[in-house]
């Protein structure tokens, strides 16, 4: 074993990887010989398995031309590793052929193992994707070179966006000035710095703003403003910053869900540079998040449709290359309140400009920003009041805008909600006080049928409108749960306690029969993971509205312990992923609507042990709910 690990320490670019990890690489290495003359790779045609390093011998690496002639040959000796680009950039295909010398022995590291030390180890990583970069400037490899993967079958763009920090993209140094310089002084300190965006300070050198050109064009030139007026009169906010150790996909996210153009880097308390949108999404020229670009400049309702229909595709990808749920649902929501956001800037540049400032927010799964591809509308308008005068007016326009947002949204795929849960019904589009009058009613009541009616409103989430608005409904909210909610709770945990988790008593997955499948529905074995979070949430005033977020924050709170955490966790994600897997396969290949019931003949043994294990777990948990709750309110 040692003579492995001193040979791993004279070959690039393993010779930069840790003892330790060289010590463990070296005992997943398997020695294979190859005899004279042997292909061991065909060109575009051969899965490579792993990648090889020579210990001795030769290997003939060449591309065939249409006349089978060998182009571009090279010899590979000792130290060579071959493979690594194919692995990362080429669907695993070789990108040449390959052919071994006489007495050639390598060692072969499996593809698994070293997608971990990709994963790990930032300079072993860069160093294949370097050598391709190389490999590029060559015109004749380019030519013969099949063009890397598009993204579904890319390992790059997923291990790129998903495990790339923000610190290993070049942000660009802040460029500044005083609120109180003059706008011509402004343009001219950007075009000497060659910047797009100047940040704009307050006296007590606080960034308070920003300028671009797009500002620039919007606010000075096509409204004819004196050049000579300071840069704070038109400088646009608010400043949205994102840590240094944060992941790209986090950024990407950030940028869509507050259209901002621009980020702040933050290391600890100081900004330290700056990235643009641009910036990160030619970064990620592969990633499906680059599409919600292109659904904000879609120009019809149709095209949205076309968009919303191509999201199973992205979503499917994701899950094949290991993403977590989590954040394939955040690129669901993310897409889908794009859509909405278009949809609403569309509606009002049709009915006028509101009479009041006002919320649209999303509700239910929607809201939980746990959406799937079984999905219906789940919405509601929120206005602030207004005197008595102008109530009707006011209320029958949000009314109109709610019923045209409604049928745009239906039209591209949103179809409406059977249980009427939409802003466009009059019941769910009203003024603030109103609205605070629902709530109070709902946690005064506490029956089974409005305690579901709070559920649904307590799960809620602003996609448009003025954020003061949503912002003090919350802390009307977070008030009143301060008061005694021992009927409410108790209402909600009996709602949780509905749907009981479906195994038999010999432990084995409850089914029934849906035509000739056995099967079981998982949108109702996930419900008692987020019925519980949203009860335990309620009872600790916690206003995160995602299933994992309300978990996190109740870990912190001590509510469960870690071990606790990480079972429900891994649980209630399992669980997501099976369902949104199973979806886009229904939507992709058999091209039938998508539905939340899970054939059991078609899970494997080790799905179907790890089913059972979570529905154990949700009973436990279940039954402190009934404990906690419903013994405590009847004594």
């Amino acid at each position: 074993m040692n003579e492995r690990v001193n040979y791993l320490q004279q070959v690039t670019p393993f010779n930069l990887l840790p003892l330790d990890v060289l010590e463990s690489v070296a005992q997943q290495l398997q020695e294979v010989r190859y005899s004279k003359d042997k292909i061991i790779y065909h060109q575009e045609l051969t899965k490579l398995k792993g990648v090889d390093i020579i210990v001795k011998g030769e290997y003939e690496s060449f591309f065939y031309d249409s006349m089978q002639n060998k182009r571009l040959l090279e010899l590979h000796g000792p130290g060579f590793c071959y493979g690594g680009v194919s692995v990362l950039l080429n669907r695993r295909q070789s990108l040449r052929t390959v052919v071994a010398k006489k007495g050639t022995v390598v060692y072969f590291l499996h593809r698994r193992d070293f997608r971990v030390l990709c994963k790990a180890y930032e300079d072993f990583f860069t160093y294949f994707t370097a050598e391709f970069g190389k490999r590029m400037q060559n015109e004749e490899f380019v030519h013969f070179f099949k063009q890397p993967a598009p993204y579904e079958e890319s390992y790059l763009a997923a291990d790129q966006l998903y495990s790339r920090k923000i610190e290993s993209i070049e942000y660009r140094p802040i460029v500044s000035c005083n609120g109180n310089t003059p706008i011509f002084e402004a343009a001219r300190i950007m075009a000497l710095n060659k910047v797009s965006c100047l940040f704009v300070r307050d006296d007590a050198n606080n960034i308070v703003g920003y300028a671009t050109d797009i500002t620039l064009r919007d606010n000075v030139i096509t409204q004819c403003r004196d050049a000579r007026d300071t840069v704070q009169t038109v400088m646009a906010n608010p400043i949205v910053a994102i840590d240094l150790d944060a992941y790209v996909y986090e950024a990407v996210l950030m940028m869509f869900s507050t259209k901002t153009r621009y980020l702040l880097v933050k290391k600890g308390d100081d900004y330290i540079g700056f990235l643009s949108r641009n910036k990160l999404l030619s970064e990620q020229a592969q990633s499906p998040l680059v599409f919600i670009q292109s659904v904000k400049s879609a120009v019809s309702d149709d095209e949205l449709k076309r968009k919303w229909e191509s999201v199973p595709q992205f979503v499917n990808q994701l899950l094949e290359r290991g993403v977590n749920a989590e954040i394939a649902n955040q690129v669901v929501t993310t897409i889908a309140d794009t859509i909405a956001q278009k949809v609403i800037e569309n509606v009002i540049d049709s009915v006028g400009q509101p009479p009041a400032k006002f919320v649209f927010m999303v509700l239910g799964s929607e809201g939980r920003k746990e959406q799937t591809f079984k999905t219906d509308q789940d919405n509601a308008i929120v206005y602030e009041d207004k005197a008595n005068e102008h109530r009707e007016e006011v209320r029958a326009y949000f009314l109109e805008l709610a019923q045209q947002v409604s049928d745009r949204l239906n039209h591209i795929g949103f179809v409406y909600c059977t249980g009427g849960y939409m802003a466009q019904n009059p019941k769910w589009t009203h003024s603030l006080s109103h609205w605070k009058r629902n709530y109070t009613a709902w946690m005064a009541d506490a029956l089974p049928e409005t305690a579901i009616n709070f559920s649904t409103f307590f799960d809620c989430r602003l996609v448009y409108g003025d954020a003061a608005i949503f912002d003090e409904l919350k802390a009307f909210l977070d008030e009143e749960l301060k008061q005694p909610m021992g009927k409410l709770f108790f209402s909600m945990a009996k709602n949780a306690l509905q749907y009981e988790p479906p195994l038999t008593f010999f432990n084995n997955i409850r089914t029934f029969t849906k035509g000739t499948r056995e099967v079981f529905d998982i949108k109702k074995a996930m419900t008692p993971i987020v019925d519980l979070m949203r009860v335990y949430a309620l009872k600790h005033r916690v206003f995160e509205v995602n299933t994992g977020e309300r978990l996190r924050a109740l870990r912190k709170l001590e509510v469960f312990s870690e071990t606790e955490f990480h079972e429900l966790s891994q649980s209630y994600y399992f669980l997501m992923s099976m369902r949104l897997k199973k979806q886009a396969v229904q939507i992709i290949r058999d091209k039938t609507q998508p539905d939340n019931y899970i054939d059991i003949s078609g899970l494997s043994k080790i799905e179907r042990v790890t089913l059972k294990e979570i529905f154990k777990i949700i009973g436990n948990f279940q039954a402190r709910i009934r404990i906690e709750f419903t013994n405590n309110v009847l004594g």
